[in-house]
């Protein structure tokens, strides 16, 4: 009984997993000779012959018939936002910073801003650190006995 060892000198894909090279332009005997599975004559039969995308013959591309629109801002801020409903899940008179909003899964990350929406209500007063509220959210926060805490961003 022979035992042998896995070297990677007899390393072998399984097999049917590996297909053989189709090798073009190698002589009538294997299919692939003459025109080298190119077709007969033609801008895409020569050599370093093809057309580029967007090409229609010389006619005007599609994308240059249609106009532009709008513009991208250069100094547009991005914000992640957090609702307060999200927010009134936290126990009562505890601090809610950034970290714990994360800890809680409100946040997928904590390079972006944070702005708080007044969506939902908030029943219960809140310490809450952000960069940016809302002004109704402001006022429900407010109301609810919590204060706000302004980070700079």
């Amino acid at each position: 009984m022979g035992c042998t060892t896995m070297d990677l000198n007899n390393l072998r894909p399984s097999e049917g997993s590996t297909k053989k090279r189709k090798r073009i332009g190698r002589g009538a005997g294997s299919g692939h000779g003459k025109t080298a599975t190119k077709g007969h004559k033609g801008q895409k039969a020569r050599s370093g012959g093809s057309i580029k995308p967007g090409f229609e013959g010389g006619q005007m591309p599609l994308q240059r018939r249609l106009p532009k629109r709008g513009f991208t801002p250069l100094c547009k801020n991005e914000f992640t936002l957090i609702k307060l409903s999200d927010l009134d899940t936290f126990p009562a008179n505890s601090v809610v910073t950034l970290e714990e909003m994360k800890n809680k899964g409100l946040l997928s990350k904590l390079s972006l801003p944070v702005k708080v929406l007044a969506t939902g209500e908030i029943t219960k007063p809140l310490t809450i650190s952000a960069h940016k509220f809302s002004a109704t959210a402001r006022e429900k926060i407010v109301a609810a006995g919590g204060t706000l805490q302004e980070l700079p961003f």
